[in-house]
């Protein structure tokens, strides 16, 4: 893989996402409870955004020759979303296909739009980053599987919940 092919691939998995999340539309539709659980597309979003600031940030201690390792002790994992404000998600203390409520307990109180923008942001530090990195470094560190476990893996699982979701008001409706 390199990132001529990579990069038009993970756009063509945030265009779907971003298509999915217009279909939906209204603001009132975003927060309703029910999507997954008990949790709205609002807290889906939530969710997507920590696991992109996750990546991002791991991508721009890349570029600044710094250091991560995975958070192998309780405490260092506990330590870390007090420092960042989201899990190590690639801990192996942590489960990784489970949400994690306590960062999207975090954004409980903040506006949607707040969390799209944010969650904006964050996708454009993921492309920004990306680009700067040589093929070498994205070899050597594994990005290609890890940013994908970040961004486009969480977008399809959401836009599945969703879909669901989606059907099953109709349905209901009908």
């Amino acid at each position: 893989m390199d990132k001529n092919i990579f990069i038009p691939r993970l756009q063509r998995e945030r265009d779907k996402f971003e298509l999915l999340l217009n279909q939906v539309g209204f603001t009132r539709q975003m927060t309703i409870k029910g999507v997954s659980a008990s949790l709205s597309i609002k807290d889906l979003l939530a969710d997507i955004l920590t696991r992109e600031e996750f990546i991002a940030d791991r991508l721009n201690e890349i570029l600044h020759d710094e250091a991560y390792s995975p958070c192998t002790s309780h405490t260092a994992l506990e330590k870390f979303q007090k420092d960042f404000g989201y899990p190590d998600y690639e801990s192996p203390l942590l489960e990784k296909e489970n949400r994690n409520h306590v960062a999207i307990y975090k954004h409980k109180n903040i506006g949607l739009d707040d969390i799209v923008e944010k969650e904006i942001a964050a996708y454009g530090n993921i492309i920004s980053s990306l680009e700067r990195l040589t093929h070498d470094q994205c070899l050597d560190h594994d990005l290609f599987h890890r940013i994908a476990e970040h961004t486009y893996k969480p977008y399809r699982r959401m836009s599945m919940e969703i879909n669901h979701w989606l059907k099953s008001i109709t349905t209901e409706s009908n």
